[in-house]
Formats: C-alpha cells, sequence, structure tokens
C-alpha cells in the first residue's frame, strides 16, 4: 500500500492550483474581450437644426441597418432602429438616445427635421417635439407648422399598425381646409416614419373625430400618407435632413410622383458651385408616389452651407421646376 508523504501532497495541490488558474485563463480574456466598444466610432457632432428636446414610413425605404445613411452625420449618436413604443421607464438601463424625425411645413407641403429623443416612448417624444414647432434653425429657412401653438398631446396607443392618438382640443382650433388637413398631415407623416405604425386615428379630448375641425374634414377611419397626396411634395426628401452634415458620396431616399417617375438632385456647395447634379428614377410616378433611393458622388470646391434641390424638367417647355430644397452642411 503505497503511503503519501506530506511533501508529495503539497506538490499535488500546488500544481492542482496552477492548473485551475491555467484554465480559468481563457475565460477571464474572453470576457475582457466582450467589454470594448464597437465600431471604434465616435459620436457625430451637433448640426444647428438638431436643437429640439423631445419625437420607416410607409410608401418610403428604410436605412437596412443605421439611422444614418452613408455620406451624412447624423446630429448625434443614434440608434439603429427607432421603436415606437409608448412613454415609461428604461427599467434601470442607460437611456438610449434616438435620432428620428418630425414633419413640418414647407411651402405648404410637409417637409422632414431631425430631433433626437430618449427612448424607450420615441413615438410619444417625436410627437411632442412636433407640437413644440420647429426650431430657430429651421423657421430661417422657412419651414412652419400648421399645429396651433398650445396644442398637447394626451395619449398614442399603438395596435395592429394603428396608432391612436389623443391631442388637446387646441388641436382643431382655427383655420381653413388646408390648415386643416396640413396639421393632420404633419401627424400623420410623424407617426408612421415608425415601422410599427402605418395609420392614425384621431381623438380630441378622448372623444373619436370623425369630421375635424370647422371646416368639416371627413375622418372616416384611420388614415395614412397616402390620404394627405395633396399636401406632400411631388418629391419628399426623407435623408438627408435639413441641417446636416454631408461628405461624398452622398445618399439620398424618399418618395416621389413626378412625370414618368424622373426628376433630378442637385447638390450646391458653400461658394454656391454645382457639385453633383443627377437623374433619379423612382420605382413610380405619373399619379403614383414611388420611392427612391440614390448613393452618388459629389465634388464641392467649399467646405460650408450647402444645398440640396429636388426638381424635374417640366414636360411642356424643359425649364427647370424646383419641388423643394433642403439646407446641409456641404464638406469637400
Amino acid at each position: 500500500m503505497f503511503t503519501k508523504t506530506p511533501s508529495a501532497c503539497r506538490a499535488r495541490r500546488h500544481r492542482s492550483r496552477v492548473l485551475t488558474a491555467a484554465l480559468a485563463l481563457p475565460l477571464v480574456t474572453v470576457a475582457a474581450c466582450g467589454t470594448g466598444t464597437s465600431g471604434g466610432t465616435t459620436p457625430a457632432p451637433s448640426s444647428p437644426a438638431d436643437t429640439g428636446s423631445s419625437g420607416g414610413a410607409s410608401g418610403t425605404p428604410r436605412p437596412s441597418a443605421s439611422a444614418t445613411t452613408p455620406g451624412t452625420t447624423a446630429p448625434g449618436p443614434t440608434a439603429s432602429k427607432p421603436s415606437a413604443g409608448g412613454s415609461g421607464g428604461s427599467g434601470g438601463t442607460a437611456a438610449k438616445k434616438v435620432r428620428t424625425t418630425v414633419y413640418f411645413l414647407h411651402g405648404e407641403k410637409v417637409s422632414a427635421a431631425p430631433r433626437t429623443v430618449t427612448a424607450p416612448g420615441t413615438a410619444t417624444a417625436a410627437l411632442r417635439a412636433l407640437l413644440a414647432g420647429p426650431n430657430a434653425y429651421e423657421a430661417r429657412h422657412s419651414r412652419t407648422t400648421a399645429i396651433p401653438s398650445g396644442t398637447r398631446l394626451r395619449s398614442v396607443v399603438i395596435h395592429d399598425h394603428v396608432a391612436t392618438i389623443d391631442l388637446s382640443g387646441r388641436y382643431d382650433d382655427g383655420g381653413g381646409s388646408l390648415s386643416m388637413r396640413e396639421r393632420l398631415a404633419q401627424v400623420v407623416f410623424t407617426a408612421t416614419r415608425f415601422p410599427a405604425v402605418r395609420k392614425v386615428a384621431f381623438e380630441i379630448d378622448g372623444k373619436p373625430v370623425k369630421t375635424f375641425g370647422g371646416e368639416g374634414t371627413v375622418l372616416n377611419g384611420p388614415v395614412g400618407r397616402a390620404d394627405f397626396e395633396d399636401v406632400s411634395p411631388a418629391v419628399l426628401v426623407e435623408s438627408p435632413l435639413i441641417g446636416d452634415t454631408v461628405r461624398s458620396p452622398l445618399r439620398v431616399w424618399g418618395s416621389a410622383d413626378t412625370f414618368e417617375a424622373v426628376f433630378r438632385l442637385k447638390v450646391t456647395d458653400a461658394s454656391g458651385h454645382k457639385a453633383a447634379d443627377v437623374q433619379v428614377r423612382a420605382t413610380s410616378g405619373t399619379g403614383t408616389r414611388g420611392t427612391f433611393d440614390v448613393t452618388f458622388p459629389y465634388r464641392a470646391v467649399g467646405t460650408g452651407q450647402g444645398l440640396l434641390t429636388a426638381y424635374y424638367l417640366s414636360p411642356k417647355d424643359g425649364h427647370a421646376v424646383t419641388v423643394d430644397t433642403v439646407p446641409l452642411a456641404v464638406h469637400r
């Protein structure tokens, strides 16, 4: 019978501890590798347009991975996809900033503008940002709102892709038929920017709306973007947004309804130089709104305040008809 000496026992225990430590070491290394930041990216600098505090649209293409697009710099950190959840606590986790979009008016047509909000509850925050109106930068570039000042958001409930939005009585005060349709469209476009929402049902002070405002705009049921084609521009640029910083190549996406689905996009740099002018074809046109998503290079001779212009050539005489303009910070 073999008897272990005290020194042999101590040696065996030492070897066991060494082996255990060696086996544990790779586990510690793997855990440490998993704590780094992703991609090595840094938050983008703020643009003049991103001063709002609180904010895929049906019929428009959606960025596949990021809330920003190649060639553009968002006004702040972004999340990959905006959630349309209602308001609520963050469950003890760090608040996430999400870039979303609200819709004001430019020349009596809806026009997209950026806002950064805190998730969850981004749809609620987006609508509150919309009710707050354009900021100073946007106002200087002729962005307006038809929504009466003092309108309050009472609640947002999303079910089966329909957002029931309850607003205070101030919402339907004053204005003619165009103003009524514009303010309805602003809410509809802002809400349907989120993939979970396709249509909107309106309530005023908790009561369902069947006819809206003194002009008696009829709302027989939930409404979507297609119901407001009359206040939609022939080319609606969904990205880049007013005040964004852009670099070449530039990605532009949105929706359009133009003759034979053809229009043009022009980039002008800070010196007034035409940096790019490209023809674009949407998926449909001539009375049917289609989508577009294009990426193209531009060559700027100066860096600073520039302009993206959407226009088409008149089928009658060939002259350029400007549809919309989006002020941008254009980098060389």
